[in-house]
């Protein structure tokens, strides 16, 4: 199997709090005015990637991997996850705010649901002008603190509230309370999970006048009641992976390409660039693969040599 950069199709999710800026913004093909998910690289059960370009048009990232693990995911990847694809890759659009929720742990999510947990970050492609997150607790709090402004509607004022610029980037632990404000558009690196306890939801309703399901009993032992700082400072030297994060579930890297970069690879890891401003092409085989904002690519770990030339901001992202 001859491999080259993948680029797939986007997975459209509508959501109660979801807009239109996936298409004004990064160039989504959406036909909703409530579409507040893209899921750009996905093995999640039903929600599997099919690759968009190319040769292999048509198949399914999971075929790939199943056709050749190591090539596809890396030495180290499939050493440590088999044949599973380990993170979610998705830029989400915040028309409304979203409902304050936690995700739980390894442990918790194997035991309750045989899943990853879900550790994740945010990148912030765009912010309207008072656009604000929710990430942690104001000071430490309790589950007697937690329960009691629950049950009183007051939950959002133990909650430490931040305002938010383009750029700015946030690693949420799992176990880290949290939701995404208004007027936010945000890329989100995740492991491979699709569980979320929602706790409170501003009493919103949807179009049938029901409220959404919460989980508030499975939530109490998931949270962590300690005071965190979730923001991340990062360099942002031109044509440098400058590092963001780097955790046990992924490593996150900001390029400010400004012209050209030579890219060389192990085959450990697979790496996945998403453009979160500008354009670039990718040079790989003497062929040129050209990427604009909201596009996202994965670079099986096979492809060691590429160059990377445009002027654009990308966030690399692989494990290690």
């Amino acid at each position: 199997m001859k491999l080259y950069p993948l680029q797939f199709e986007p997975i459209l999710k509508e959501r109660i709090w979801g807009g239109t800026k996936l298409k004004t913004i990064l160039h989504k093909p959406i036909t909703s005015t409530i579409t507040g998910e893209s899921w750009e690289i996905a093995t999640v059960e039903n929600d599997v990637s099919i690759v968009a370009n190319g040769l292999l048009k048509g198949k399914s990232l999971n075929e790939l991997i199943n056709e050749s693990p190591e090539a596809i995911l890396g030495t180290y990847v499939f050493a440590q996850f088999g044949k599973q694809f380990p993170l979610l890759f998705k830029y989400l659009d915040a028309r409304e705010d979203l409902s304050i929720q936690v995700h739980p742990n390894d442990e918790l999510a194997k035991k309750r649901h045989n899943s990853f947990g879900k550790t994740e970050m945010w990148y912030v492609i765009q912010a309207d002008a008072e656009s604000r997150i929710i990430v942690g607790f104001k000071e430490k709090s309790s589950p007697e603190e937690y329960v009691h402004n629950l049950n009183n509607k007051t939950l959002p004022d133990i909650l430490n509230t931040k305002k938010v610029n383009q750029g700015d980037v946030f690693m949420l632990n799992t176990g880290t309370i949290h939701a995404i404000g208004a007027g936010t558009v945000i890329a989100e690196i995740q492991q491979t999970s699709d569980i979320t306890y929602r706790v409170y939801d501003f009493e919103r309703v949807d179009s049938q006048g029901n409220q959404r399901q919460l989980h508030i009993d499975l939530a109490l032992d998931a949270l962590n009641y300690e005071k965190i700082e979730a923001q991340r400072y990062y360099p942002k030297t031109e044509n440098v992976s400058n590092e963001v994060v780097h955790c046990n579930y992924f490593t996150t890297n900001f390029i400010p390409l400004n012209g050209s970069i030579q890219v060389n690879k192990n085959q450990t890891s697979f790496t996945v660039y998403m453009c979160v401003d500008g354009d670039f092409q990718l040079v790989f085989d003497k062929e040129s693969y050209r990427y604009l904002k909201g596009d996202t690519v994965l670079i099986p770990a096979a492809l060691t040599d590429f160059q990377l030339c445009g002027n654009a901001s990308i966030l690399e992202i692989y494990i290690s």
